[in-house]
């Protein structure tokens, strides 16, 4: 796996001219904002803000990016995949929250709001179901790897509930997720991080942190989809 991911690093320079397209969809809507973080802050939001600093360090790599739901508008779930349909890739980000048993009060500028500081960390999400769930596979472990090496940690929440397709890289099946599922090409879904955490909310906007975050992102699908074969 460190071979193929430097091996996608090396192509950052190479590549004359965008040689894939990644569907990057921005999990959730304006209406519908996902997790509320521990400071009272929508999920969409966090993913919006992450999304075109992922999908720069896409191009830098000659991804091309086709947005998906970037305005927060998009009508259902199925419509993302249908949106997506002749991309190389489904990649949709978000950010993560915990189960209501698992959470605390605290006061927050005036504001009751509800927190866990119990985990932290990103994982990832693939569905067996997906019609190449092997390849779905594979790039979120790529993503997971150099997420890794870059120094980023992965949450173990999500198991048992969601059995792991590759424990080591934080990458769970996931099966009935409709933006894995539904797609026609493999699909990944991205938790960034725990935004009811009270520190890793913080964290998860810093631009520095976002960037590092990002480069990682796009070095495992450059990864999945230079280096690997298909």
């Amino acid at each position: 796996m460190r071979t193929a991911i430097l091996a996608a690093a090396a192509l950052t320079f190479a590549l004359p001219a965008p040689a894939a397209e990644v569907a990057l969809d921005v999990g959730h809507t304006l209406a519908d904002p996902g997790a509320i973080s521990a400071r009272g802050r929508g999920e969409y939001h966090f993913n919006r803000d992450l999304a075109p600093v992922v999908q720069a360090a896409l191009a830098a790599r000659g991804i091309a990016v086709r947005p998906i739901n970037y305005d927060g508008r998009i009508a259902s779930l199925s419509a993302r995949p249908d949106a997506a349909r002749g991309s190389d890739l489904f990649l949709s980000l978000h950010h993560d929250s915990l189960p209501a048993h698992e959470q605390e009060l605290w006061v927050w500028e005036g504001q009751r709001l509800s927190y866990s500081d119990r985990y932290a960390g990103f994982s990832l999400h693939v569905s067996r179901r997906n019609p190449e769930a092997t390849v779905s596979g594979r790039c979120a472990s790529a993503i997971g790897a150099a997420m890794r090496l870059a120094g980023f940690v992965p949450t173990r929440h999500h198991y048992p509930k969601h059995p792991w397709a590759d424990e080591e890289n934080a990458v769970h099946w996931h099966d009935n997720l409709v933006v894995l599922h539904r797609t026609t090409m493999p699909a990944v879904l991205f938790e960034a991080g725990v935004i009811k955490h009270r520190d890793e909310e913080l964290q998860l906007s810093d631009p520095e942190r976002m960037a590092r975050m990002a480069d990682a992102i796009a070095t495992g699908v450059a990864a999945c989809l230079y280096a690997m074969p298909r």
